[in-house]
């Protein structure tokens, strides 16, 4: 049965990241350290330690990265600011590898992470409140000091600079 329409082959399916990986420009080692901050041997080391995937590379065996891989570079770093081990990183990093199958631990990780980042901060607040305290000690002594010194000097006694 045909409906006049002429046939029309159908398209080949497609590797969507191997189509992603062509259409991205990719970024070289000393782009990539220049945007995080991280050296060279960060960068290495952070593969060799499984934080991050295996990168891409060029024809000259050199490391290509992905926008993907910048911006999960990006979120590690955000991990490791707040304190996070290596070691956490790492199985919030092979999480990740399994896929959406670690979805629940993945969260699970994130939440206890965020919970004692939290008290760090109630801590931090506390201590900066005590500070706070001792600065304004302080700077009441030197203003009392500095109104006393006022006090015993003699009208016209000022000398000429």
């Amino acid at each position: 049965m045909t409906s006049g329409q002429p046939l029309r082959p159908q398209p080949l399916p497609r590797n969507r990241d191997l189509e992603q990986q062509v259409r991205e420009p990719t970024l070289t080692i000393a782009q990539v350290s220049e945007r995080t901050g991280l050296s060279h041997d960060t960068l290495r080391y952070y593969e060799k330690a499984g934080l991050i995937e295996r990168v891409g590379r060029s024809t000259g065996n050199q490391r290509r990265y992905q926008a993907t891989d910048l911006a999960w570079l990006e979120f590690l770093l955000r991990l490791r600011e707040t304190g996070m081990s290596i070691a956490d990183m790492q199985r919030f990093a092979a999480l990740r590898a399994a896929g959406n199958v670690s979805v629940a631990d993945r969260l699970a990780m994130l939440r206890a992470h965020r919970a004692e980042l939290a008290d760090r901060i109630r801590t931090l607040r506390r201590n900066a409140a005590v500070l706070d305290h001792k600065i304004d000690h302080y700077e009441q002594l030197l203003l009392d000091e500095h109104e006393h010194q006022h006090e015993h000097e003699q009208p016209g006694s000022d000398e000429l600079t």
